[in-house]
């Protein structure tokens, strides 16, 4: 086997590996779940119109820089009360917390919420919900805001990766009930980072 051939036939793997990892780092194991669980018929949000040509969900790139620690400073003499959502439907929530960070030099701080609803259910005992507001909304993103899920901690810092932010169902089918972000949870930046806007069929 000549040399020339050695030295292509290595290049295109070297090359081959390289695409495979900038490809690989392009899906997250959050985007993956995401896709997988929009493509099951079974839970799947999307209408049925929809399903039949999707492939898959409309990401920013993974940013580390959105994977921020914030400062959490326990609320717990908030009175619970009813959010609005875009249907009839007012569950019932409860302030848990602020949240502040740092993001590009800059501070913000989120409210955070407990569904009252939902705290006994299996599974949701420790469920925090953090919706929010920002420039990329009607135009990257999901006009209305997106959410994001974190746990019930003991620590008095959390890990908020907007990497892991996600649409209302509300915007892939309107009869699902979904709640709406409170004005105070609006940051003056673009968070280019979670899932995009959902451009339909």
């Amino acid at each position: 086997m000549n040399k020339s051939f050695l030295l292509l036939f290595s290049l295109f793997l070297i090359l081959n590996c390289e695409n495979k990892k900038r490809y690989d780092k392009n899906f997250t194991p959050f985007q993956k779940e995401m896709n997988e669980f929009f493509k099951d018929a079974s839970i799947s949000p999307l209408k049925e119109k929809d399903l039949k040509n999707f492939k898959e969900l409309d990401f920013f790139d993974f940013d580390s820089s959105y994977v921020v620690k914030a400062k959490l400073i326990r609320t717990p003499d908030e009175k619970s009360f009813k959010m609005k959502t875009t249907t009839d439907r007012l569950p019932e929530y409860v302030k848990y917390g602020d949240v502040s960070f740092e993001l590009f030099g800059k501070s913000y701080s989120l409210n955070i919420y407990r569904n009252l609803d939902i705290v006994n259910k299996e599974g949701y005992e420790d469920y925090l919900f953090l919706p929010f507001l920002d420039d990329t909304n009607g135009f990257e993103s999901y006009g209305g805001g997106r959410y994001i899920e974190l746990d019930v901690t003991e620590e008095d810092n959390l890990v908020i990766d907007f990497n892991s932010a996600y649409n209302p169902y509300c915007t892939y089918n309107e009869k699902y009930s979904c709640p709406i972000v409170p004005r105070e949870n609006y940051l003056p930046i673009e968070i280019n980072a979670g899932v995009k806007a959902f451009v339909k069929n």
